[in-house]
């Protein structure tokens, strides 16, 4: 089993912010075909700031404590900063991943960012 550290432990443990936005501002959802990790984000916008993020993760315990952290990491940031969000930050929050983990990282971070894209989307169709 591969070596996890304390925080992914506690996120995969403790997830914070599973389920879903009720009215989602936006939603992103990615999945890895090959090892079937799938997640999907939904968010809540606000003022141009993330109000609320949740998600839904089926997969590893690395993909489910990305997620957790992803969202924690999210909440109450600009749509700015959290574009900025990248997958070695989540990793670097969780204390680090396994080398066949990495991938998880990827996953959490896409799917908030399409999320994101969604919501932008959504604007400028309502603006335009």
């Amino acid at each position: 089993m591969p070596e996890y550290s304390e925080k992914v432990m506690d996120h995969f443990s403790k997830p914070r912010n599973i389920g879903e936005v009720s009215d989602p501002s936006g939603v992103g959802e990615v999945g890895n075909p090959v090892c079937g990790d799938m997640m999907k984000f939904t968010i809540k916008v606000k003022d141009d700031r993330i109000e609320d993020v949740k998600y839904l993760t089926f997969g590893c315990g690395a993909a489910i404590a990305v997620s957790s952290m992803v969202s924690e990491m999210a909440k109450g940031k600009t749509l700015e900063e959290a574009k900025k969000i990248s997958n070695k930050q989540v990793a670097e929050e969780l204390g680090g991943l396994p080398g066949n983990k990495m991938h998880c990282s990827n996953l959490g971070a896409d799917a908030l960012h399409k999320a994101i894209e969604d919501y932008e989307e959504k604007q400028k169709v309502s603006a335009g």
